[in-house]
């Protein structure tokens, strides 16, 4: 007779329904609050790209009642369409949060459902905060217990993992029962969506919002009585297993409410990958310390972590949304402009003939010995002389954490080209001071133009 698998799907369930938030240590707040300020600002920022403005136009003929906003525009669609579309325009730019372990973005499923259900519902602040931090803990350590056997079979996992995240914390607002938190757990496991095929596409921004769509439709169902297997994760058929060539599931259950996976969330200096970020730093600080003309430049030299030929590897990007995955063009468009903003990963950028041209001297070369956050950079100049840095820790690692200085000043500049200025900073200050809001629907329609 087979043993019976651990009742992960129930003790997780159990763990978001009964969970206090007076357990939940002022730090771990303060982190779900950061990652808030980063994903409004990510959101209304990427709110203008060809992929929003699309989607938009796609779906929202077939809205229901336009009861909720897409931050950054004025044009209002029912939660659920919301929900998908804020969840693609806070990851167009490849500028959101990352889960550093799993690579999963947490914010765009767990924040775009439940600013969405939030417009629906009056939520207080203190409780939106709550089920943010439920959220991410939930889809981090099911994202844990998989990677990276899940993300190497091709899996998007901020997709894949990021649906339960967006469950659970809608589940927790609509104070399920332990039972349909298993359901809405259950209805969430079968809705995965997310293939690393697409990235350098629009789609790869359609995963996050997808999965924040899929996990409020979850808990909605789960609320009103609809049922699902209650060994979801766990089951020889369940997620667990089909999903992935091996897994721990003591990665969702052990610790529960002793730590929290938001803790280790980190923000991106640089709008691309996160694997690409410690060559941007190393080449814009090497054009800083040393001041050279591009014209003497004869070869680009990088010594890389194994990802980031595997991610970020392709050498003739034709969009912007393709040069982030090119570790070659930042590289270049870091050198050539100083900077790895969103206007470095635009198609003007990608296809500008000085950045072209400076990206075909750039090589790179696997060094197995090298960290995720590390890289190692070497300028050859046409007189011989080599420009060399290493950097051990790239600028927004948990070794080099944005400040809330940091946040702010990204958060102003992804903002103040939709918004204006003054309605900018007036969102900032409302998104800093969200534990305090009374009802959350008046930050999202602060941020409506």
């Amino acid at each position: 007779m087979s043993q019976q698998p651990p009742p992960v799907t129930a003790t997780l369930a159990a763990y978001l329904v009964n969970a206090s938030p007076e357990a939940v240590p002022a730090a771990v707040r303060l982190e779900a609050v950061r990652t808030f300020v980063n994903w409004v600002g990510c959101a209304v920022g990427g709110s203008r790209h060809a992929a929003v403005t699309t989607a938009l136009a796609a779906l929202s003929p077939f809205s229901g009642p336009a009861r909720a906003s897409v931050l950054g525009r004025s044009e209002r669609v029912d939660p659920l369409l919301a929900a998908l579309l804020n969840g693609i325009s806070s990851h167009v730019f490849d500028f959101d949060d990352t889960h550093l372990r799993t690579v999963i973005h947490p914010a765009g499923p767990v924040l775009s459902a439940l600013l969405a259900f939030a417009e629906h519902q009056a939520v207080r602040g203190d409780d939106f905060i709550h089920a943010l931090v439920l959220g991410v803990e939930a889809e981090c350590r099911i994202g844990n217990a998989v990677f990276p056997a899940h993300y190497d079979i091709g899996w998007h996992i901020t997709g894949s993992a990021g649906v339960f995240g967006a469950a659970a914390a809608v589940g927790r607002l609509l104070e399920l029962d332990e039972q349909r938190m298993a359901w809405a757990l259950g209805l969430a496991a079968t809705q995965p969506v997310g293939l690393r095929e697409m990235f350098g596409s629009m789609t790869k921004s359609f995963h996050p919002g997808r999965a924040a769509q899929n996990g409020m439709t979850a808990a909605l169902l789960a609320a009103r009585g609809y049922t699902s297997s209650e060994q979801a994760l766990e089951a020889p058929r369940g997620w667990l297993n089909v999903l992935s060539t091996s897994h721990d599931s003591t990665e969702i259950t052990e610790g529960l409410g002793s730590s929290y996976e938001i803790s280790t969330n980190s923000y991106k200096p640089f709008a691309c990958g996160i694997v690409i970020h410690p060559v941007i730093d190393a080449c814009l600080q090497l054009r800083k310390r040393d001041g050279f003309e591009l014209d003497a430049v004869r070869a680009v030299r990088l010594r890389v972590h194994p990802l980031v030929l595997e991610l970020t590897g392709k050498t003739e990007p034709r969009s912007g949304l393709e040069g982030k995955f090119s570790v070659f063009h930042a590289a270049a468009v870091a050198l050539c402009e100083g900077d790895g903003g969103e206007r470095q990963f635009s198609d003007r950028a990608v296809l500008d003939p000085s950045v072209v041209e400076l990206r075909r001297r750039v090589s790179a070369q696997v060094d197995t010995t090298l960290e995720a956050d590390a890289a190692d950079v070497d300028i050859e100049l046409a007189d011989g002389r080599h420009l060399h840095l290493h950097v051990e820790h790239a600028i927004g690692s948990s070794h080099r954490p944005m400040s809330n200085a940091d946040l702010e000043h990204k958060f102003l500049g992804l903002g103040e080209d939709v918004l204006g200025e003054a309605r900018t900073r007036r969102l900032l200050d409302a998104c800093w001071n969200v534990e305090h809001v009374e009802d959350i629907a008046a930050i999202a329609t602060a941020a409506r133009t």
